[in-house]
């Protein structure tokens, strides 16, 4: 009984537990070395250990790094990115506001974009949020509009149905009551 009850507090404080070295990386008390594993941004750790204070990510094919990513990682103060080939678009947004807001932005010199062309080289930290935000694909936008106008489209001949559906009962009620009319006076006629 009672080694039941210490398993569940202990699942209960698995939450708690300080998650281990992310694969493929290497790591080293408060050192996360990732740095030339193939990286991409769907193969790079979903969570570092809150306790890291340097991670390396350099030298892998990062394009862009997962919103909020560093952000719960209260200890760290130093990100190696350089030699990734950075796409700035949408997605280097929190990337860039977060070397924004780092103490010392000379050491993310080397963090530049590799794409598009007309960004290319130049430093992400430095980059204006008009400038990325010109690069951004709007297709959302015209997905939208073209899912509202097949809705309407559709609305618009679903009232035209109804509308036939309706004449379409009008008249036959009309041709039944004639119908009726002219068997009642068949039936009159036959008896007379």
């Amino acid at each position: 009984m009672n080694s039941g009850i210490l398993f569940l507090s202990f699942l209960g404080f698995l939450p708690l537990v300080t998650p281990t070295c992310p694969q493929p990386c290497k790591c080293a008390a408060s050192i996360i070395d990732c740095t030339s594993k193939g990286l991409t941004v769907t193969k790079l750790p979903a969570a570092f250990r809150p306790s890291a204070e340097i991670i390396h990510l350099d030298y892998n094919r990062l394009t862009s790094i997962p919103n909020g990513l560093f952000d719960n990682l209260k200890n760290l103060h130093t990100v190696y990115l350089q030699g990734n080939p950075w796409e700035c678009n949408c997605d280097i947004l929190y990337l860039r506001s977060w070397l924004q807001c780092q103490q010392n932005r000379t050491f993310y010199r080397d963090v530049r974009c590799a794409s598009p062309a007309h960004l290319q080289d130049r430093v992400i930290a430095y980059l204006t949020e008009d400038e990325i935000i010109s690069t951004c694909q709007y297709w959302y936008c015209t997905l939208a509009l073209l899912s509202q106008l097949c809705l309407f489209i559709l609305l618009f001949l679903q009232a035209i149905l109804v509308i036939f559906i309706i004449v379409y009962l009008k008249r036959f009620r009309r041709m039944t009551a004639e119908a009726r009319s002219t068997t009642q006076d068949l039936h009159q006629h036959a008896d007379s």
